[in-house]
């Protein structure tokens, strides 16, 4: 793992180097870089992979700025992170967390050449589900947050339905879970980084604005979805890959919302493709709506 100092603290990263294509990877609350191992092992040496451990509350170091932990922040961070390490022509991915499509809508975007919208926060869905709400309220209250982290030390938890549970339909392995929670539970500066994100949801009306400003970003965008998912509802999937000009939709199926835990395999080959084609040949004519043809389906 490498370090790199952005304007609210150090974070950690994997970068695998190499010349190829480039993909910055994201992740959702709770969770590190490690959630997109198997999908970076099965890209293999053809791409390099960035992958940033972002201030959600498994990262290791508390953040020194804390009011740039909010959603709209760590988006910026991210666009500072492209800069950091000039990345260029990059192939912006995520899953889970939503929050980066502020970058996509605010800019700055000229280090972008693509986006991936993985199962992830959408329109009104902020935060999502049960998980999501749950973290959101445990954090308004006091001492809560605390006992929401220890309770995901138990197996049983963290498989409850309408929790975790509902997260991948495949567990996810003991020594990675503990590996995600493991910092919130030891370390009060890392519950305040999680607590401050976690009650920056933004409201209805932002979120609004949001949705009115994505159609500005016009580089080609894969959006990938997982049909069974309980936490990002089926309908956003095709209502989000409409609302960029040049948008694609891709349905996988037997998957919960950590499609890279689920379906690492069948992501990694859909990521590949949308790099090769879609975003090497810019999908024709700037401005040029994808054809419903053109979505797959599991």
């Amino acid at each position: 793992m490498e370090r790199v100092q952005l304007t609210a603290g150090e974070i950690e990263l994997l970068d695998t180097g190499g010349p190829g294509p480039v993909l910055v990877l994201l992740h959702g609350v709770n969770m590190d870089a490690s959630l997109w191992a198997d999908v970076v092992e099965q890209l293999g040496s053809d791409f390099r992979c960035v992958v940033p451990t972002l201030p959600l509350g498994s990262h290791t170091r508390p953040m020194e700025r804390r009011d740039q932990v909010t959603h709209r922040g760590v988006a910026v961070l991210v666009g500072e992170l492209l800069e950091a390490l000039d990345l260029r022509e990059v192939t912006l991915v995520l899953n889970d967390w939503g929050g980066a499509q502020f970058l996509l809508a605010d800019g700055p975007t000229d280090r972008l050449a693509g986006a991936a919208l993985v199962a992830c926060e959408a329109f009104d869905n902020y935060p999502p589900g049960r998980p999501g709400k749950a973290i959101a309220l445990s954090a308004r209250v006091p001492g809560m947050l605390w006992v929401a982290m220890q309770l995901q030390r138990f197996h049983w938890f963290r498989r409850a339905p309408g929790g975790w549970g509902w997260m991948s339909k495949r567990p996810v392995p003991t020594e990675v879970m503990d590996r995600w929670f493991g910092p919130a539970q030891r370390d009060q500066e890392i519950r305040r980084d999680l607590s401050t994100f976690a009650r920056s949801t933004p409201s209805r009306s932002e979120l609004a604005d949001l949705v009115g400003r994505l159609p500005s970003f016009r580089l080609p965008v894969l959006v990938v979805w997982a049909p069974e998912d309980r936490l990002m509802p089926r309908e956003h999937g095709p209502r989000l890959a409409a609302l960029f000009p040049q948008g694609r939709l891709v349905e996988v199926d037997d998957s919960y919302t950590l499609v890279p835990v689920d379906q690492p395999a069948r992501l990694a080959a859909e990521l590949a493709t949308f790099v090769r084609d879609d975003v090497a040949a810019g999908r024709g004519s700037p401005g040029g709506q994808a054809s419903r043809g053109d979505q797959g389906t599991g």
